[in-house]
């Protein structure tokens, strides 16, 4: 079964499926939940529960009188023999997802360029390796790990506990050598291993390639791992995948649960694909709210600082000393100030987002906050919409104020027939969008004010 995400509610026979247990597992539950029992549920950014930004409990879809409906999250899922991919709105298909792509591409800060042949015909099931160097970086942050490994010597400088049955098997008659086991301390080790043998998997696919080598940091680590694991033997994949069946729990090394399972994915993706575990829920996700706000950053930063919520960098009190508030993009600029908000849902042309619904009042409010707490009269709403014709930003006077709240949206090109062609188009409309923020805030001080329309709401 194949949709997008933030689908306003579809029929399951339009999405090519039908009712089944295995959809109703997953539905309507909240992703903790289901990772907590299922873990070869990935999750990108895995931080779920560690901030309470809520994104724990959002639901991967939504399952009422044979409608699913979606919302921000992308990737794909599976359970036995069922499987739903959710792609990007604005993907042409599930195969030539440019958008998710290239996201990634600048988030990960992996060369756009060096994945440029293997992006025109991957899906979103091949993108494990993109997290590849993100979460190898991540755990050898926390040095390299180290466990106990039985190790079997046999020469004459003994210190251990010997092995009589395979001393009289190799030493007889006796030469000097002698043959024990020792318990020691290893870099080389089962989870290790793991990521040994995932480099050398990936080092044999052309994403997998271009990903392994597409900064220093990332050269330099694989550099690390290969060092380590001098005993890697190609045949023994199977044996050490089974080594490490078992979820690595250590009070120090905790960065390393995420990058097993992910390596285990990688190496088993076949497998988990036609539901080898019966009943167990798996399947790479990738929070699109989060995404688009990371990868608004890459393009903003010369002129707006962010707060991230969900490292607790940046923030501000909203109060004297105390109520911790994280807006998504604050202007660096005091003329004028802007506060912004990122916004992936599709906010233009959808009415559930628009004028007296509740829900637009919780899209608004919280922008009109900050902008009073940070004494701004500019308040932004930044939203991706498809189209190859520039939308014009839509503003809204704030009743009784000097306030106004600008729609500004970013055009996802649509029209692509390859990766790097998207890549052309898309960094021109980001100069566009880059320009259009800087103009219209300056504008509002220097110039007479664009015309605007009044927000809906009661005295």
């Amino acid at each position: 079964m194949r949709t997008t995400d933030n689908n306003c509610g579809k029929s399951l026979s339009e999405i090519g499926g039908e009712y089944s247990d295995d959809l109703a597992a997953i539905a309507n539950k909240s992703l903790i939940d289901l990772q907590r029992d299922n873990p070869d549920l990935l999750v990108f950014p895995q931080t779920l529960g560690q901030y309470n930004d809520d994104v724990e409990k959002h639901h991967i879809f939504s399952l009422s009188d044979d409608k699913l409906t979606t919302y921000n999250l992308m990737g794909f899922v599976g359970r036995n023999d069922t499987r739903l991919t959710i792609s990007s709105r604005f993907a042409r298909d599930d195969t030539h997802d440019y958008f998710l792509h290239y996201m990634l591409c600048k988030v990960l800060s992996l060369n756009i360029v060096n994945l440029k042949h293997s992006a025109d015909s991957e899906g979103i099931q091949d993108f494990l390796p993109y997290l590849f160097p993100a979460y190898l970086k991540k755990a050898l942050s926390q040095g390299m790990f180290k466990q106990y490994r039985r190790n079997e010597y046999n020469d004459a400088n003994v210190r251990g506990v010997i092995d009589v049955p395979r001393h009289i098997n190799r030493n007889i008659p006796f030469a000097g050598n002698i043959a024990y086991n020792t318990r020691e301390y290893s870099y080389d080790n089962d989870m290790t291993e793991l990521v040994r043998h995932t480099i050398e998997h990936l080092g044999t696919v052309p994403v997998g390639n271009a990903v392994l080598t597409c900064d220093p940091d990332t050269r330099a680590d694989v550099q690390k791992i290969t060092n380590a694991a001098p005993s890697y033997n190609k045949n023994d994949r199977r044996k050490i995948i089974n080594a490490n069946r078992k979820p690595l729990r250590h009070p120090y090394f905790t960065e390393y649960l995420p990058l097993q399972r992910l390596c285990l994915q990688i190496l088993m993706y076949e497998k988990m694909s036609f539901g080898q575990d019966k009943d167990k829920v798996y399947g790479l996700l990738f929070d699109g709210a989060w995404l688009w706000e990371e990868y608004l950053n890459t393009i903003l930063k010369k002129d707006f600082d962010h707060p991230r919520n969900k490292t607790r960098e940046g923030g501000c009190y909203l109060f004297e000393n105390f109520q911790r508030i994280y807006p998504d993009f604050i202007s660096k600029s005091d003329n004028p100030k802007i506060v912004a908000d990122a916004k992936y849902i599709p906010l233009s042309g959808n009415r559930e987002y628009e004028e007296e619904s509740e829900r637009a009042a919780s899209i608004y409010y919280k922008t009109i906050m900050y902008m009073y707490r940070f004494s701004s009269h500019n308040g932004y709403l930044f939203y991706p919409y498809s189209g190859t014709e520039k939308k014009e930003p839509e503003t809204y006077k704030v009743k009784d104020t000097e306030g106004t709240l600008t729609k500004l949206g970013l055009a996802i090109p649509q029209q692509a027939n390859n990766f790097m062609a998207f890549c052309t188009a898309i960094e021109k409309h980001e100069k566009e969008f880059v320009e259009c923020s800087r103009f219209r805030g300056r504008a509002r001080n220097d110039a007479p004010r664009p015309p605007t329309r009044r927000f809906r709401a009661s005295c």
